[in-house]
């Protein structure tokens, strides 16, 4: 049970005035984006020189990368698919070299009388 001496929703040190105790806020922008599901993000960006604004942002529901065009938002990125390592070696090699490579190792390991 809370004694009636409680303050709620304050720390320690909070004055009652708040903003004005840290100094003045940096003039700020801000810029919407939107993703390919529809979801607005308003970041906002400090106007000093030299602070360039992204043309891509993130979308904090969804992960998608939104632009600054509503009716274009850019396209969700394109997930690669997984190789094997034999897909790759495929990729390097045909099926004749593929032949080629095996009978020269068979051929070694016979000789070496380790398989028939």
């Amino acid at each position: 049970m809370a004694g009636g001496n409680a303050i709620r929703g304050s720390r320690i040190g909070a004055g009652p005035t708040g903003e004005a105790e840290r100094g003045d806020a940096a003039p700020r922008t801000f810029v919407s984006y939107w993703c390919a599901n529809g979801h607005e993000m308003t970041p906002s960006f400090s106007r000093d020189e030299g602070v360039e604004v992204p043309a891509e942002w993130e979308c904090k529901k969804c992960g998608l990368p939104a632009g600054q065009d509503r009716d274009n938002p850019p396209s969700a990125p394109t997930a690669a698919v997984y190789k094997t390592h034999l897909a790759y070696v495929k990729e390097r090699r045909s099926d004749s070299e593929g032949e080629a490579i095996l009978e020269e190792r068979l051929g070694e390991l016979r000789g070496r009388g380790l398989i028939r």
